[in-house]
């Protein structure tokens, strides 16, 4: 397998280029590290950041499940 085609496989199967997945995987990280500080410090003075957890799984999951334009192949929906 050529070293490209570790670059560009994945991205491809989402309908994206290296770039822009570069773009888009890094943008969802970023909102997760400051959701994910945003809850520990909610759990250290409770009175902070009430909603902003759930706020931000709810916003990245419409932005990465819902709002998907096309499945993965082999990747099912699941509910927990």
């Amino acid at each position: 397998m050529p070293v490209r085609d570790l670059f560009t496989r994945h991205p491809a199967s989402v309908g994206e280029t290296y770039g822009e997945h570069l773009v888009h995987a890094t943008g969802f990280g970023v909102r997760m590290m400051l959701g994910g500080l945003a809850c520990v410090l909610h759990g250290l003075l409770p009175f902070l950041f009430v909603r902003t957890g759930s706020r931000q799984i709810s916003r990245l999951h419409g932005a990465m499940v819902t709002g998907r334009a096309k499945p993965l192949p082999g990747v099912r929906d699941f509910v927990i």
